[in-house]
């Protein structure tokens, strides 16, 4: 019954974990838009919360502390705050060229920082949800 709860609250809690680190990336994106030659990143949320879940859950059952290699400078940083798993940064494909190179789309980079953004407060309001449920019924509030 603990593992359920813990679970349930572990996975959430990487979800924010993600969403934060996603929100990081798309302000230097946002930071970088007039650049030259910089090239926007960005990464499969849906992916990368399926893969922290695998590896959480592997990791729970078999206790395997394994982490996946490293293969750049940059993957270090991400690797760390995610423990096991480790965000794929893929760059963006630009909509429109421009004539120094860089691929930032300001209004994509925004649209996509702002729905962050949504989605980061909904994730931390339903973790906060759960977490009262969880010492509502230990104190028997019920």
């Amino acid at each position: 019954m603990l593992d359920k709860m813990t679970g349930i609250i572990d996975f959430n809690a990487q979800a924010l974990s993600l969403r934060a680190e996603r929100q990081k990336i798309l302000a230097s994106n946002i930071a970088n838009a007039d650049t030259p030659h910089y090239k926007a990143v960005d990464f499969n949320f849906a992916q990368a919360l399926s893969q922290a879940a695998t590896i959480a859950g592997n990791s729970r059952k078999t206790a395997s502390t394994a982490t996946p290699p490293i293969t750049s400078s940059r993957h270090l940083a991400i690797a760390q705050a995610f423990g096991d798993s480790a965000v794929r940064l893929q760059y963006r494909q630009a909509s429109q060229p421009s004539m120094d190179a860089n691929t930032v789309d300001m209004d994509v980079e925004q649209a996509k920082f702002a729905d962050n953004t949504v989605r980061y407060e909904a994730s931390l309001r339903f973790l906060n949800g759960q977490i009262r449920t969880i010492l509502s019924a230990i104190s028997g509030q019920g």
